[in-house]
Order: C-alpha cells, then structure tokens, then sequence
C-alpha cells in the first residue's frame, strides 16, 4: 500500500496538472459513472493529501476522495493518452493531460460532513502544513498496544505503511515490541521528528531511502541502489549495517516487521 509521502507526491503532481482547467471525468469501468457525471466538465480548484488519502476540489460540489489501498494505482498522461482499460475506475481528462485509476479502496463523492467525519478519524499527518507533535504524543500515551502496530494505526499517526514503521524504529533505536505508552516523552518526540524528516524526504525523491549513505559505502543517497535504501525492512538474515547483527523478523499486526536485536533492545 503506497505510504503517504506517495500520496502527497500524487497530491502535488495532480494539482499540477488539474488546477485552474475544466476537467473531463468519466468512468469506464462503471462502478464511478454517477459520481463522474456530477463532476465531469467542472474546473479543478486544487488537489490535497492527508495521510493516505487523497482529496480532489472543484469550483462548485462535493470533494472526490480516493484511497488507493493495497492495489490502487494512478498512471498519468501527457496529450497522447491510451485508452482506459476495462479496469479504470476514472478517468480525469484535460487538455494536455490524462488521470487513469484502478483498483482504489475507495473513489467516491464526500460533502463537508463527510469529509470532517472522516479526518476526525484519522491521526496527525507528518507531512500537514504544520506538523505538531502533541497529538502524536497523546496518542502513544493512550496505546498499550504494541508501538510497531501503533504506526501502522492510521488513528494514532496518518500515512505510516509497513516500510516506514520498521526503518522509523530502527533508526530511533525503539524495539518494535515495546508498548507503545511505554515510550519517554523524549523518545516520542524523536521518533515524531524522524518521521516528520523521513516522510518529507521520501516526498520529495518520490522514493523511500531511510539509510545514510556513509552506512554503505556510498556519496549520495539518491544514488543508492534499491538492496541499500533501507536498513532492516525485508532483510531479515542479513547483518546489520550498523553493528552487523542478524536483522530478525515476525508477524506484527499482520504484517511482517523487521529489527536490529542489538540496535533496538527488546523490552
């Protein structure tokens, strides 16, 4: 599922490309056709992201939402667009570019109340505006679950995937197992702003690289290979490379985590 510096890059790149134009909406598949009735030939006043959710506005209407999901995917077009397939949810059209969905968790129309209802929901996103910690404090405060399925709770914090909860832990030295309500104001906080710095990073290279490249023999991140973006997700049986442990892993809120058993001391 892409985590929400993804999101907020999309949320950039279509706003880019949608803002300010009357936009041509239609759905192929069929599952949208009532909703991209009510929005088709409507200029688009801008596009947003919280967390993992995306959100398109118009000059008059309700808000389209999108939440890709674990199979939702945007593929974007210059003037020479193909046709949608028979799997495209929606298609957003203009002039000089082209929006093709499929696959979405959810693609549907929200009026203010909904919209509200549903942020209201959600906990505080690393990559708003103004990103406080406070909330995120709080929020760990009140879980006696487990911080590495705290992140993965889009309640506690917004936009944290699976990638991000084990390099976030590692690179603040938190074992995954730990209750969430168990972690220092200090340790909150840094992991707060770890995640704050990663996820902006992560928006701005449209890729996760959590490693320094000094760890790897490297210069530069943005040059780094895919197997040395990250410290320990998915290399379970492999050394750490910071103290060169054997990086384990386990099931956590059914999801695979993985951790340094020397860098992250299990509680």
């Amino acid at each position: 599922m892409p985590e929400g510096h993804t999101i907020h890059r999309l949320a950039r790149l279509h706003r880019r490309a949608l803002r300010g134009r009357t936009v041509r909406v239609t759905s192929p598949q069929g599952r949208f056709a009532g909703g991209a009735a009510l929005l088709d030939g409507r200029i688009s006043t801008g596009v947003d992201a919280y967390g993992k959710h995306l959100f398109y506005r118009w000059s008059d209407g309700p808000t389209l939402h999108v939440h890709l999901g674990l199979y939702g995917k945007f593929r974007g077009y210059g003037e020479a667009a193909p046709l949608p397939t028979a799997g495209t949810r929606l298609a957003m059209a203009t002039d000089d570019a082209t929006l093709h969905l499929a696959g979405p968790t959810a693609c549907e129309l929200l009026d203010p109340g909904e919209e509200r209802r549903l942020r209201t929901r959600l906990g505080p996103d690393p990559l708003g505006r103004r990103p406080d910690p406070a909330a995120f404090l709080a929020n760990l405060a009140r879980r006696t679950l487990p911080i590495g399925a705290a992140l993965l709770d889009q309640r506690v914090v917004a936009g944290i995937g699976n990638v991000y909860r084990s390099e976030l832990l590692f690179l603040c030295r938190i074992h995954p197992d730990r209750p969430a309500r168990s972690l220092t104001d200090t340790e909150a906080s840094r992991l707060w702003a770890a995640t704050v710095a990663q996820l902006r990073a992560g928006e701005r290279a449209g890729r996760i690289v959590t490693v320094d490249p000094a760890d790897v023999g490297r210069v530069r991140a943005w040059a780094l290979p895919a197997d040395q973006r990250v410290y320990v997700y998915k290399r379970a049986g492999l050394p750490c490379r910071r103290c060169g442990t054997t990086v384990v892993s386990w099931e956590l809120a059914a999801r695979t985590i993985s951790a340094c058993p020397t860098c992250q001391p299990a509680p």
